[in-house]
């Protein structure tokens, strides 16, 4: 049983056709971080796990994601609870590290719509992928929100961003430690109707993680 860790704040009107979605083999646990729309009720209806992570942050979700998955499954997948992923896809992510070919496995974005990734957006991943690779040597173009690696692994590389910088600094620690990445693409669709990125949604949302990476880059 492979765990898949959903930070979720307010993706109720994704969950339902989401969790339907989970490949066998696969046990999603939603990690609430402050919904009010009921998503924890609903995640639980449709067979998930629930956790609830009063610290605000993207970071904060993933990381007690990580404590709560079953340390006896090993690999770990961390996916966006909004709809814009298959979760049948978590396979190709998590391929490369369940059979040992490497330590980390990301996701890079194919949008499969026109508008699914708005240009403000993909330019700040862009820019951000171009200097982790310069730091790192990883030969990554997406800081993914689509991951896979082993929980032990995960928790030894000691991350303490819990905001939206924590992707890139798993990156760049994975890199530091010598690990070998594998980048595969995935599709990208339009979010859940009702749901809106907490990231690529607004100019104010990119902004926000743009400065929480920077100064992940910083240290």
């Amino acid at each position: 049983m492979t765990d898949v860790i959903l930070p979720c704040r307010n993706e109720a009107p994704a969950l339902p056709a989401l969790l339907a979605r989970m490949p066998a083999g696969y046990r999603p646990i939603v990690v609430d971080n402050g919904s009010t729309d009921g998503s924890a009720t609903v995640a639980r209806a449709h067979g998930a796990e629930v956790i609830s992570v009063a610290e605000p942050g993207y970071g904060a979700a993933v990381h007690a994601g990580v404590l709560a998955a079953d340390p006896d499954d090993g690999v770990v997948c961390v996916m966006d609870a909004d709809g814009s992923f298959d979760p049948a896809q978590l396979v190709r992510v998590a391929a490369p590290v369940l059979s040992g070919v490497a330590r980390l496995g990301t996701g890079r974005r194919r949008p499969a719509a026109r508008g699914v990734w708005p240009l403000h957006a993909r330019a700040a991943n862009a820019v951000l992928a171009h200097r982790l690779r310069r730091t790192t040597g990883l030969n990554i173009h997406d800081i993914g929100p689509i991951r896979a690696a082993r929980r032990d692994d995960l928790l030894s590389l000691g991350l303490r961003d819990r905001r939206f910088g924590y992707p890139l600094e798993l990156l760049i620690a994975a890199g530091r430690a010598g690990w070998r990445v594998i980048e595969v693409d995935v599709d990208y669709h339009p979010r859940a109707a009702g749901t809106r990125s907490k990231v690529t949604g607004t100019l104010l949302g990119t902004a926000r993680a743009v400065r929480d990476m920077s100064a992940v880059l910083a240290r």
